[in-house]
């Protein structure tokens, strides 16, 4: 079954004039299914817009599922970038008879598009579609590392807990067969996550940093997020005053334009392959406000996207000309830890020790992003954090 079967068109009309709008509008650009003309060509494709209306599971966020055409009609009305990317929108999943119908649509048509090196932006919709965003993984065999956006770290603690839009990671966690290597969250809000969840996630080696942390040094969400394969984006983890859509908005969180450069620093990693926004309620909205800011988020992932360098180092290209090697020995410690620092783009890596049997099941995770930093912390006699959670996983 072709993936048109688990989409329906996008009625242009209801937020873009073909006749009136500026040409030079990124709405023009865009190439969507419609009623009229169908599915574009995916061929050359490199970001696929995909809007899911499901939010049967996001109980406290009822109304979520309306947001992706709220987010198309500010979307369509922005100037396009410097970028010269083939953006395609392939309209919304068609909510299954099941949430479970839902699922199997997003996995399948992110699998397609991952698989044809097609970048899909889910509109969601509640984020417990994350999940099904993860299982398009498994059908790729791919063991992966996902970065959630958000104040919660929505792991729940009672196994036997049916999946929501709170407890979507614990259903990731204990999926079979697992292909999941690392999670970070980037963000949370100490007062609303228990103390059981903090000790869990240090016990597995995940990485979580508080969101004062985050907003003291803005820059350095860019390795963490440079180490992602997906990202989830909960609107909720914005600022109640910059996204009041949302039935669980807090006064505090990040603001607008924090969410803007860390949306852009992935669309400046080559390793990501998939994004997604969630739990946006415009029957919470003010002024579409929540929205429009989504959608500028949108934007900026592009503009980042656009710019991609594509130096990404594995196995073979980190010993090649194209980056500088450094070698740091730290005091009491057996390993040395080699960091590599691109030429092209400035941007640093660290390698961690992984077994000769496992380098190719691991090729995307033993080279680790990093900044330079931890580069300066390591000459320092400082294990750099980074590093040691990466090294105990390989134990």
């Amino acid at each position: 079954m072709q993936i048109v079967e688990y989409l329906e068109p996008v009625d242009r009309a209801r937020f873009f004039d073909e006749e009136k709008d500026h040409p030079l509008l990124l709405g023009r650009a865009i190439r969507s299914h419609t009623e009229e003309e169908g599915m574009p060509a995916l061929e050359n494709a490199d970001i696929a817009l995909i809007g899911v209306r499901e939010d049967r599971l996001g109980e406290s966020n009822r109304g979520c599922a309306l947001a992706p055409d709220y987010v198309r009609k500010h979307l369509y009305h922005l100037f396009k970038g410097a970028g010269r990317l083939k953006i395609v929108d392939l309209g919304n999943i068609r909510a299954g008879d099941q949430v479970s119908d839902t699922y199997f649509a997003v996995k399948t048509v992110v699998a397609d598009l991952i698989r044809n090196r097609i970048t899909p932006v889910i509109i969601g919709g509640s984020q417990d579609l994350t999940y099904a965003n993860y299982q398009a993984y498994e059908e790729l065999g791919q063991i992966i590392n996902i970065v959630g956006v958000d104040a919660r770290f929505d792991i729940g603690m009672h196994r036997e807990q049916e999946i929501s839009h709170s407890n979507y990671l614990n259903a990731i966690l204990t999926h079979k067969p697992n292909y999941l290597f690392n999670f970070a969250n980037i963000g949370y809000q100490t007062y609303f996550v228990d103390q059981d969840a903090i000790e869990l996630m240090e016990k597995l080696y995940f990485d979580a940093y508080r969101l004062g942390y985050v907003r003291r040094d803005l820059e350095e969400v860019e390795p963490i997020v440079r180490n992602a394969d997906l990202i989830s984006f909960d609107v909720s983890s914005i600022r109640q005053s910059d996204a009041p859509g949302n039935a669980n908005a807090s006064p505090n969180g990040f603001y607008g334009e924090e969410a803007c450069q860390i949306v852009r620093y992935a669309g400046l990693s080559d390793k990501l392959s998939s994004i997604g926004f969630y739990e946006v309620n415009p029957a919470f909205d003010q002024g579409e406000q929540t929205s429009h800011l989504v959608a500028q988020m949108i934007w900026y992932f592009i503009d980042g996207y656009a710019l991609r360098k594509k130096d990404m180092p594995d196995r073979q290209r980190k010993e090649s000309g194209e980056y500088l090697k450094y070698v740091v020995t730290i005091k009491d410690f057996k390993n040395e830890i080699v960091f590599f620092k691109s030429k092209k783009s400035d941007r640093w890596w660290m390698e961690v020790p992984c077994p000769a049997g496992l380098q190719m099941k691991y090729e995307r995770q033993f080279l680790v992003p990093c900044s330079y930093k931890d580069y300066q912390a390591a000459c320092e006699d400082e294990m750099p954090e980074k590093w040691w959670q990466a090294y105990q996983k390989f134990l």
